[in-house]
């Protein structure tokens, strides 16, 4: 479980395709600390840390995590963010995310607005009963509230600091994002069915 308050941003070193499976490694902050089997949110992907090496740290996508996400479209040099999973008893300050990515997202524009930036977004449409107005999203791994919903699309407004210290500073217009919809919403959609 994670909360969507991004801890670090790592560097991808190297990337190997076995089989049907990528293998990432991650240069950052954290990686010296991480040992094998946690759980780290990569991109909002939680992915188990499968070896550590200094400075870097190795996880493995299997296919079902590469079908509904944007892993595949990573490269070598992306910048990724991370976030270990959330200790009970802290505080938290985003929302409860599970790592369990719900699909993607497209970016359809950027705009400067007095010293934020507001990204719009278009979703597939069949989620949008899991949007509300200032409700809760998660995409690739932050914690962001939604406004401006209108069918499939919606918009998330970034904050400097949010956009220094993770990689929307390299998004870019017609980029796929990793999205997972408010936990809560999900349940309370499945239960109203």
């Amino acid at each position: 479980m994670f909360t969507g308050i991004i801890e670090s941003l790592g560097k991808i070193t190297d990337l190997k395709v076995d089989r049907g499976n990528i293998d990432f490694t991650i240069e950052s902050d954290i990686s010296k600390e991480l040992k094998v089997d946690q759980s780290v949110s990569h991109n909002g992907v939680c992915l188990t840390v499968t070896d550590t090496n200094n400075n870097t740290h190795t996880v493995t996508a299997v296919k079902e995590t590469l079908d509904k996400s944007s892993l595949t479209n990573f490269s070598v040099n992306d910048l990724v963010n991370l976030e270990r999973a959330m200790k009970l008893g802290e505080r938290l300050d985003g929302h409860l995310v599970q790592g369990h990515v719900d699909g993607v997202a497209k970016c359809l524009g950027i705009s400067v607005n007095e010293g934020s930036w507001i990204y719009k977004f278009e979703f597939d449409i069949s989620n949008e009963m899991l949007l509300i107005e200032k409700g809760s999203i998660c995409i690739n791994g932050i914690s962001l509230t939604v406004f401006d919903i209108a069918e499939n699309t919606f918009k998330v407004t970034i904050i400097p600091y949010t956009y220094e210290n993770t990689s929307f500073k390299t998004l870019k217009e017609g980029d796929i994002v990793n999205i997972e919809f408010d936990m809560i919403g999900k349940y309370l959609a499945r239960f109203n069915k």
